[in-house]
């Protein structure tokens, strides 16, 4: 039988593990298949790591990995998948937000219908604060127009796998991961499965709309040098005015005469020129990081402890 390895990255999730993993197991004891389910703790603060340990003890199939400190979600699936020894790998959130009822319909694109990967969007937002909402309609066009990458609006982390797209995914070994970008970029055939959004059964969301911020730049700046460019123009576009002002002002102070005026005008042109140098310097200084953290070779995460630590 095919083996799926599930790999649940978690965070102080641990009144939302036991009612994932009965509905998990619910599932899949339907399926003629094998089964790992691997937990990830990034780091939690709470009971996740002692509630995980003991599933393992209850049931062998379950597998954990429990990080020395929080890496964030992108470490944490990126363990799983090198962990996971399925022909067939599927990602899922701990909350219950991804259906564990689409894993059949999804196990059923990937080994009779020719596709490499099934993935899920979502096609509402019901729940989210629209302001949240409208920027994360406007991150996909945005990046989706800028970058080679071939992310669809509502995505979600929520996939199965085939094992030849993992090996592909694992194979791009950057240490600034953007997994819906690197998901896209690969390419293969990919089933978009679509559902209703789906509140978390317990629990708080750890996204926080200036953590999603920071997410989206991180994958603007992972698959697209268009900022770059737009800074160039930028500075471009404000020569050419700021040349066109000088022109006008000579020939304003030639003809009419001038000369106690004009302050209000070069505080403004120095401001606005002082503006654009330093979102330029900004845009260079993020992908400078960028590029250091990459050459600084560092883990992308450290594992404290296994189920196979004894």
């Amino acid at each position: 039988m095919d083996l799926i390895s599930i790999i649940v990255p978690c965070y102080n999730e641990e009144e939302s593990i036991p009612q994932f993993y009965r509905e998990v197991t619910k599932v899949i004891s339907a399926m003629d298949i094998e089964t790992e389910i691997i937990f990830i703790d990034d780091g939690s603060k709470d009971r996740t790591l002692a509630v995980v340990r003991k599933l393992h003890e209850l049931d062998k199939r379950v597998r954990y990995i429990s990080f020395s400190r929080n890496f964030g979600k992108e470490a944490g699936m990126l363990a799983g998948l090198q962990a996971a020894k399925g022909d067939f790998v599927a990602v899922m959130d701990a909350d219950l937000q991804d259906p564990p009822s689409l894993l059949p319909d999804m196990y059923k694109a990937v080994t009779e219908e020719g596709f490499d990967c099934a993935a899920t969007r979502r096609t509402t937002r019901k729940g989210e604060p629209p302001i949240r909402s409208f920027f994360a309609r406007m991150f996909y066009k945005i990046i989706n127009k800028i970058s080679d990458a071939n992310i669809v609006d509502g995505a979600r982390d929520f996939r199965l796998m085939s094992r030849k797209m993992v090996d592909a995914v694992l194979s791009m070994g950057e240490y600034n991961r953007f997994s819906k970008g690197i998901f896209g970029w690969v390419g293969f055939r990919t089933k978009w499965l679509e559902y209703v959004n789906v509140e978390r059964v317990a629990g708080e969301t750890k996204w926080s709309f200036w953590k999603l911020f920071k997410y989206s730049m991180e994958g603007i700046m992972a698959f697209s040098t268009t900022p770059l460019y737009i800074t160039s123009a930028m500075g471009f576009i404000v020569c050419i005015v700021a040349f066109l002002l000088a022109c006008f002002y000579a020939v304003k102070a030639l003809i009419f005469g001038d000369p106690a005026a004009g302050f209000p005008t070069m505080v403004c042109l120095m401001l606005f020129l002082g503006g654009i140098q330093l979102i330029g310097i900004g845009v260079v200084g993020m992908y400078l990081s960028k590029t250091y953290l990459e050459t600084k070779k560092r883990p992308i995460y450290i594992v404290k402890e296994t189920e196979d630590s004894d």
